[in-house]
């Protein structure tokens, strides 16, 4: 090594700190030193979701960090109720996106207003109406919903407070899943985790035309005949794999087109290798990087709202699923913070 080269990094760097750093770098090192020299303890305090502060309200913000603790509507296996208590749970998501090269909470004011009050725990229909009314009250303070949940159902209700209170008509969908969640009522109901995008689009608050739903795989495929035809595109795991990730982010971008977006991400269109706590797991899903690089590709779009549901984390004592799902939850923030809005 040049020793002019060696001395001048010795001059520069040697008796440096970790903060002492310049640039576009500045911004992560306020998001996470508390003051000079001294990193916040990721490990310590009260644990929110993605690190965001506390708010009573989404009164001010641009982003409203949510749960949604119920799963009254699973056909499998329970216990997403936990899910967003195990995403509050997980430490060292963001603060920094270095594909994007955004800091989004640096860039959007964000807070974790807690979760959605219940009526009942026994009700679902009720349940869905409680989550409607808390996130039309976001939608209403001017915030964008990130939700936390709970099982997929919760989507219907949070997609009727955004797609109703928008004065530009309904929102886009990018839907990441193995299940289409576009089946009819069975079993006496038509509220369940495999319907809310059926009933979305009927209540005219989702565009079909601009929804694709990715990574579907499994089963259930006799269910999602409504998928086809309301003109929702459909891409099935192995047009995934055989169209690469490139091909479908052009695919994806070309349905969503101009306008609002809604992103739904269910952590079983990932594969259960890196996902296993979820209710309904499929074999032979997308890997979380594969779904990254699927996100990074959606920047520039007005994301309105996201949700990460179906976190069963009994199923999983490694808590990999919780990380997967806050890592993708950090994701969808990023676009909120990359959205033509918030520049």
């Amino acid at each position: 090594m040049d020793q002019d080269k060696l001395n001048a990094l010795r001059a520069t760097y040697e008796n440096s700190s970790g903060d002492d750093v310049s640039g576009k770098f500045a911004k992560v090192i306020e998001a996470v030193y508390d003051a000079p020299g001294e990193r916040s303890l990721p490990y310590a305090g009260i644990p929110t979701l993605l690190d965001t502060p506390i708010a009573e309200s989404a009164a001010g913000l641009d982003v409203a960090l949510l749960g949604a603790p119920m799963d009254l509507g699973v056909t499998n296996r329970p216990g997403a109720r936990f899910g967003p208590r195990a995403l509050r749970a997980i430490e060292r998501v963001g603060p920094y996106n270095h594909v994007l090269d955004v800091v989004p909470t640096s860039e959007l004011r964000c807070a974790d207003i807690g979760d959605v009050p219940f009526r009942s725990r026994y009700s679902l229909e009720e349940s869905l109406e409680d989550i409607e009314a808390f996130v039309h009250d976001v939608v209403g303070a001017g915030a964008k919903p990130l939700t936390a949940g709970g099982d997929h159902s919760i989507s219907y209700p949070i997609l009727k407070a955004v797609g109703s209170d928008r004065a530009n008509g309904p929102v886009g969908l990018l839907h990441i899943d193995a299940h289409c969640d576009t089946q009819g009522a069975f079993d006496g109901s038509k509220f369940h985790h495999g319907a809310p995008f059926r009933l979305a689009t009927l209540d005219g608050v989702i565009d079909p035309e601009r929804t694709v739903q990715v990574g579907i795989r499994g089963s259930a495929e006799f269910a999602w005949e409504f998928s086809y035809a309301a003109g929702m595109t459909v891409i099935h795991i192995e047009d995934f794999a055989a169209a690469g990730v490139d091909a479908v982010i052009e695919q994806c971008r070309g349905v969503l087109g101009e306008g609002p977006v809604y992103v739904s991400i269910d952590v079983d269109g990932i594969d259960p290798a890196f996902t296993p706590g979820t209710g309904t797991p499929e074999v032979g899903g997308l890997t979380p990087r594969e779904v990254q690089a699927l996100l990074h590709g959606m920047a520039g779009m007005e994301v309105v709202g996201g949700d990460v549901v179906e976190v069963a984390p009994q199923y999983d004592p490694s808590t990999n699923t919780a990380h997967v799902a806050a890592q993708m939850m950090f994701e969808v923030l990023s676009l909120m913070a990359l959205g033509p809005v918030a520049q």
